[in-house]
């Protein structure tokens, strides 16, 4: 049977899935290792990113279930879940691409005035303090505020140094698998229309 078929398609639309489920349980375990070993004190971070990770898993679950019985129902529910996620997804990807440094340096201070958790995890990992100044009669969870506090530089001169780099990197990949996501779409809406050779030639399961 050449590919494009009813079983190249079906394999084609496991194997991603399977992709799927294994970034799912990545993220996941990236997170709670990352609290288990107090690299982030956040609540807020490592919920967020296990519920990134939970939801990616739901979806490539039904994906799976869905290719494995032919299920034109999960299929479908499969196929709009997924292209919602890539509209988001590719949105956000090109706006990474495209912040100028005035963006960054704003977007970073909104996230950093949102959680004292995040600011401590950056200034110690950093090893910088405040994000605008140095808080010499305030609080730093960096070495340099225990040794000088006139020595620390602050975060966001240490941050924006490499914003850039990272931004791209987050966006390449968010670019990367928004198509892996346009290709189930496609992969989902190709085998719900294709008939299961093994069943009765003229019907749709």
């Amino acid at each position: 049977m050449v590919c494009g078929g009813y079983v190249c398609t079906k394999n084609a639309l496991c194997a991603l899935n399977i992709l799927y489920i294994l970034v799912s349980l990545l993220l996941v375990g990236v997170a709670g290792w990352g609290k288990w070993f107090d690299l982030v004190s956040s609540i807020r971070v490592v919920a967020g990113v296990i519920g990134v990770g939970v939801f990616l898993f739901l979806v490539a679950f039904v994906g799976l279930c869905g290719a494995l019985k032919h299920h034109q129902v999960l299929l479908f529910f499969y196929m709009m879940v997924l292209f919602i996620v890539f509209v988001g997804q590719f949105s956000v990807s090109c706006a990474c691409l495209a912040l100028n440094k005035d963006q960054q340096k704003l977007l970073l201070e909104v996230g950093w005035n949102k959680s004292e958790a995040t600011q401590r995890d950056v200034e110690r990992t950093l090893g910088c303090c405040g994000f605008s100044f140095v808080p010499i009669n305030g609080s730093c969870a960096a070495r340099c505020f225990d040794i000088n506090p006139e020595t620390c530089v602050t975060c966001s001169t240490t941050i924006l140094q490499y914003a850039g780099e990272v931004l791209r990197f987050v966006g390449g990949i968010g670019l990367f698998f928004s198509f892996t996501e346009i290709l189930g779409v496609w992969l989902a809406h190709r085998f719900r229309n294709i008939k299961d050779p093994r069943s009765n030639p003229g019907a749709f399961l």
